[in-house]
Order: structure tokens, then sequence, then C-alpha cells
């Protein structure tokens, strides 16, 4: 009777939510009020892919939704990212009968990864994606060893793992474990010899605390790593990028398959590996595959363009209080090769968690912006200052950078002060801010 009730109060709270606009895990809490182990009681489809990480949950999910229904599968996911155990309940339930069955292929879940063990104590995932472990949000999550140890009991032994064997924290996980794929880039034009970022993180070995030597790194400390203490090492992908070509736009899978890329980011590059990765191992083939990668257009808005004034610009969404995804989105400018105006944004931080804490912009490499073809550099939103600050210690020349605290004023200077393109950087909850005061390209 309660899993009954729950299921009925869970599809009537969504379609008002939907009515009004929103309700994507108010529905699942209640259910989970009235029927606290309802995710027990459930019959799930036999597929049932979960994806968390500091990077790449949401896009990882698109492109493997999108990939599994071309191939004729019935998916349903959370779309909306609401990603908690209230948002999965809500997902599951919405598309549950009365008896208990969720009526799909698959169930492909985008899960915080702060909350995984909570969300899967009921079931367990047959695929489980782990696309990175970073520094991340420090008012939430602390240090990523943290969010490693609060992912570990998420992880049963009958769930194959798919890891990105480029990053030594989060391939731990395949330690001591038979059902593991892993995922990677090989090494490319765009690979440095050794770890970089505010913090160089990979230097040490996160098993053993010994010295970790590079033979490559793509970004960061993500690369081909080799403890010389203890041997935790890169592992061979089963699946790799083996051609990467960002100044072109493509990359090629597993020495095949060639995909364009319309987000030309080395972040895109994984995602796009990972989704790859989970769909080959549930038995897609590979060109369909690939041509769904091809033609795909992400639907977060993490990348999008518009016009301000006669300008072209694009905005290049970032996570607030995570440097490595600003040094992603800086690089990608630098490599641009042409000239351009910049404005950064930051008028919201910690959404959640309201401590005004900046301290995070000191780990951005805003140097990367010092470059010929970037002309002019705008600082703006309720954070200008501190942002200005940062750049006081960066390596842009003062006469480079200007502060233009309103958001509206500094698009109308950027308007008018120059032609090339223009690039915005900013989070997703200072996004439309900047939108709102610009026309959008189809």
């Amino acid at each position: 009777m309660r899993k009954v009730l729950a299921i009925l109060v869970c599809k009537l709270g969504r379609f008002v939510g939907k009515l009004v606009g929103k309700g994507s895990s108010l529905p699942g809490k209640a259910a989970l009020r009235i029927c606290p182990d309802i995710l027990g009681r459930v019959q799930l489809p036999p597929t049932v892919i979960a994806v968390t990480g500091s990077n790449g949950k949401t896009s990882t999910v698109e492109m493997i939704a999108a990939i599994l229904r071309a191939d004729g599968r019935r998916v349903i996911y959370n779309k909306e990212g609401s990603n908690q155990i209230e948002g999965v309940t809500t997902l599951i339930l919405t598309h549950a009968g009365l008896s208990g069955r969720v009526d799909a292929d698959v169930l492909l879940i985008e899960s915080d990864e702060r909350y995984a063990a909570h969300t899967f104590r009921f079931f367990h995932p047959t695929h489980f994606v782990i696309t990175n472990l970073y520094r991340d949000q420090l008012t939430r999550n602390g240090h990523p060893e943290w969010v490693y140890d609060a992912i570990l009991p998420a992880l049963p032994p009958e769930t194959e793992l798919i890891l990105n064997a480029d990053d030594p924290l989060s391939s731990c996980f395949g330690r001591g474990r038979e059902q593991v794929t892993w995922f990677g880039l090989e090494l490319s034009a765009i690979s440095l010899d050794g770890p970089t970022g505010a913090y160089r993180d990979g230097t040490y070995c996160p098993v053993c605390g010994g010295a970790m030597t590079y033979g490559f790194v793509h970004y960061n400390h993500i690369g081909d790593y080799r403890c010389s203490r203890c041997g935790h090492r890169r592992h061979e992908p089963n699946y790799a990028v083996t051609a990467l070509d960002l100044d072109g736009g493509s990359l090629t899978l597993d020495g095949t398959y060639t995909v364009p890329l319309a987000f030309r980011s080395i972040y895109n590059v994984y995602n796009i590996l990972a989704a790859w990765s989970v769909c080959r191992r549930c038995g897609v083939e590979g060109g369909r595959a690939a041509e769904v990668l091809g033609g795909y257009v992400l639907l977060n808005g993490r990348m999008q363009t518009f016009r301000l004034g006669g300008r072209h610009g694009t905005l290049l969404t970032s996570k607030h209080e995570n440097s490595i995804a600003y040094d992603t989105n800086l690089r990608y400018i630098a490599a641009r090769k042409q000239p351009c105006g910049v404005l950064v944004i930051v008028d919201a931080v910690s959404r959640k968690y309201f401590t005004s804490e900046t301290s995070w912009l000191w780990d951005i490499d805003f140097d990367l912006l010092n470059t010929d073809t970037v002309e002019e550099v705008v600082l703006s939103g309720r954070y200008c200052n501190d942002l200005a600050e940062r750049f006081s210690f960066s390596a842009l020349p003062r006469e480079k950078w200007r502060v233009v605290p309103d958001i509206t004023d500094a698009a109308e200077r950027l308007k008018t002060s120059g032609t090339g393109e223009l690039f915005v950087v900013t989070c997703f909850s200072d996004r439309d801010k900047l939108l709102s005061l610009t026309e959008r390209e189809a």
C-alpha cells in the first residue's frame, strides 16, 4: 500500500510541478517520506547506467542517451540534472506503473558524487561511469579524496566500472576489481611534459604518497602517470582517443572512427570518450555511436553563441569554485588564435552555500589570457573587485584589463569597443544575466 501511495503522490507532484515549471526533486522527497525504501521496491530496466564525477556528468549523460536512443533503446534519464536521491526517485517513480515496474530498456542516472551512496543504497547500477575527481567547490566537497571516500560505498562488486584511465585518483576505484573498463586519451599534439595548475595535484601518488612521474599530461594532472614507489599507473585503455586535432576540430576513436568536434575543448573530448565507452560496452555498434557523436549538439547550454551589437560572441559556462573548469575554458579562448575580447563575470558564488568564499579565484590560471590575440579583458559582477585583486597578480599587463561592475554596462562597453570575437566566461547562475542582453543565434 505504501509503495502504491508513494508512486501516486510522486506522479501527482511531478504533474503539478511541470505546470508551474518546478518539481524535479520535491515529488521524490514526498515519496521517500511515505516509503523510505521505495527504490528497493520497484522493478528497474535490465540496464542501469550511473554517471558521476567532478565534471562532465550532464554532458556525458546527454550523449549516452542520444546514442542509445539512436540504437533503438527506450531510455529515461534525469534531464533536469536533479541528481541527488530525491531527484532520482522522481525520475524512477514518474516512469513506473502502479505495480512498480519501470517501462524502459535503460535507466540512465546522473548522480551527485557526494550522495551516490545514498542514491544507490537500495539498487545497484549495471554500469557506473566515473568521469574524474578534481578539487571542486571547497565549501561543499572539501578535498577530492573525501569525495572518493563518499563514492566508494556506492560501487558493489557486481557493477562494471567505466573509469578514466588518465586520472590518478578516480582510477583507484578499479584497484582489486575485475569488472573494469578503461578509457583514455593517447599522446597527442596538446600533451605536455608534466602537471599544470596551481596545486600540482598529480605530484604525489593517491595510493601511497610516493613521487609520481609522467610520460605526458593532457591538462592539470590528467595523463600518463606512474608512481615510483608502489607502481600505481595509468592502465592501458580499452577505448581510446587515438588521434586528436583540437585546432581542426576532430578526434579519432579506437583508430577507426573519426568524429568532428562542435566544441573544441579537452573536456568535450573526455565526455565523448566516456559516453563512447559505456555505449560500446552496452553493445552499440561503433559506426552508429560515432555517427551520433559527430552530429550531436549539447543541450545543457554550456557553450552558446550570440550577437552583441555587431560582435559575434561565445558563452563558455564554467562551474563556479572549480578552477579546472575555468582553466579549460580559458585555454579554449587562447587556442582560437584570433583577435578577441573577454568578459569574466562573477556575480553569484555558491548557490547553496552563501559564504561569499572566493579563494578559488586564485586557483585559476588567468595567465592563459596573456596572449597577443586577447585584446581586452573586462571583469564584471558583484565580485569584480575580488577578480581585480586576482588579476593584479597575473601576468596580464594592467592596461589590458579593466573593471566594469555592472553587467549591463560591461556588455555595452564590449558592444562598441571592438570588432573581434567576444568570449564570456561565467557560471550557470550568471549566464542568463548576460544572455538577456544579447541576440541569440540558432
